[in-house]
């Protein structure tokens, strides 16, 4: 076992900049800027995928805006001050604009940099350079460990049943292996969409939870209303893993691929053209045609505004929280002795 990583203050110091320990996941197409700014006044931690904007310009505007957002709501709101935010780079050789795109990020000081895949020195160093934190998504102990070795300041752990490119660890397995050596930041992602379980999270040993699915039915999310409307009319039984849009293991709602008139039941993976179905094949993308949720969004009954999730989020967690103190009080109380 390697000796314990990472900052434990740090830790505590951005929990304590929260109103609710959570982060929002980036969400590839759907979270904007709108959205981004409307969970930070929330609270939480809000945060946007580069590769959202078109072009590394349209990026600069966005943080531009959300920085003016969030200046004015603290200039108005001093009483409960907006969250810090995350941009999210996919550092792979196949995103050419990982150093375009870090550059408008250390122009803006970019509070918290959430990384995908790897987690390059060069983007550590960058953002720490001016006192930001770098956040890497991990699916595995040795992803973890990789990343942690790279001088990250705070992991996330995605756990199976999470949306998008899932992991395929149990959270109890996930979570317990990388506390085991890293007491630093740490945040869970798989199926959260309540409060009770936001609280399950941190008993786990998490930092903060990592929620995305619920907001794809947010008023301010880029998602047509039929994928809203998927949303809350499904449950985790309409949720199949597949690599065949993506080339990687990857959750999609099986209704949105039986809308583009394909048979979940059929796909199978061409390494070389895609997707290849028995019956016939098809012209739909992953993400723009055949959507993406994970297996949390059984208990989302509604499309609202962002700010209403989060305020119920925030009364489920207080409710929670009073429930297990008093079935705390209860046992204590009638251990003999």
């Amino acid at each position: 076992m390697t000796p314990t990583k990472g900052s434990r203050a740090l830790a505590e110091a951005l929990v304590a900049q929260l109103r609710l320990p959570v982060f929002a996941g980036p969400m590839f197409i759907a979270s904007t800027a709108a959205l981004l700014i409307e969970q930070c006044k929330a609270g939480i931690i809000g945060s946007l995928p580069a590769l959202n904007l078109r072009s590394t310009e349209l990026l600069d505007a966005a943080i531009s805006q959300i920085v003016a957002a969030l200046a004015e709501h603290d200039r108005t709101h001093p009483d409960q001050p907006a969250a810090p935010y995350a941009i999210n780079l996919v550092a792979h050789k196949t995103n050419d604009r990982v150093a375009p795109d870090l550059e408008i990020l250390v122009k803006h000081r970019v509070p918290v940099v959430i990384v995908s895949l790897a987690a390059p020195v060069e983007i550590v160093t960058a953002v720490h350079g001016y006192g930001g934190l770098v956040f890497n998504d991990v699916i595995s102990d040795r992803h973890a460990r990789r990343c942690a070795e790279s001088g990250v300041d705070g992991l996330i752990a995605v756990a199976a049943g999470a949306g998008g490119h899932t992991g395929n660890i149990s959270p109890f397995a996930l979570m317990q292996e990388i506390r085991a050596w890293w007491d630093g930041p740490l945040a869970l992602s798989g199926c959260i969409a309540t409060g009770r379980s936001v609280l399950a999270a941190q008993a786990m040993g998490a930092d903060f939870a990592y929620i995305g699915s619920p907001f794809l039915a947010s008023e301010e999310a880029n998602t047509a209303q039929g994928f809203k409307d998927m949303i809350v009319a499904s449950t985790s039984a309409d949720i199949m893993v597949t690599n065949c849009f993506t080339g990687v293991p990857a959750t999609f709602l099986r209704p949105s691929i039986e809308a583009n008139g394909l048979d979940p039941k059929a796909l199978v993976r061409d390494p070389d053209a895609g997707i290849n179905i028995k019956d016939g094949g098809s012209n739909a993308k992953a993400w723009r045609d055949i959507w993406s949720a994970g297996q949390g969004i059984g208990i989302i009954d509604r499309s609202e505004k962002a700010r209403d999730y989060i305020a119920r989020l925030a009364g489920e967690y207080a409710a929670a929280q009073q429930a297990l103190s008093r079935q705390l009080q209860h046992r204590a109380a009638s251990q003999p002795g």
